[in-house]
């Protein structure tokens, strides 16, 4: 069973950077396509970024030459670094797999970009 930590969060000024990390537990961690996922205030649960077990990489249009997702299956860690963040990218910030298992959903890390 695997188990997913969110951290790296905060409060960062627009055209800043910040670096999610999402812990995993379980074994199988490494064969898994992982994404990062984010909710805004009214919206629904959007995904940002993907990564397959190899590291091959996807992204939404609005993130896109901002954002980077990578692994280290070694640590079982998914990464998410966040560039010339703007107001909108203000929200909960999840992981889980690409597939959104509904119970992996942990409580997510904060990201609020704002002068």
């Amino acid at each position: 069973q695997v188990q997913l930590v969110e951290s790296g969060g905060g409060l960062v000024q627009p055209g800043g950077s910040l670096r999610l990390s999402c812990a995993a537990s379980g074994s199988m961690f490494k064969i898994y396509a992982m994404g990062w996922y984010r909710q805004a205030p009214g919206k629904q649960r959007e995904l940002v970024a993907a990564i397959t077990g190899g590291g091959s990489t996807n992204y939404a249009d609005s993130v896109k030459g901002r954002f980077t997702i990578s692994r280290d299956n070694a640590k079982n860690t998914v990464y998410l670094q966040m560039n010339g963040l703007r107001p909108d990218d203000t929200a909960v910030y999840y992981c889980n797999t690409a597939t959104a298992r509904p119970n992996l959903w942990g409580q997510g890390t904060q990201v609020t970009v704002s002068s």
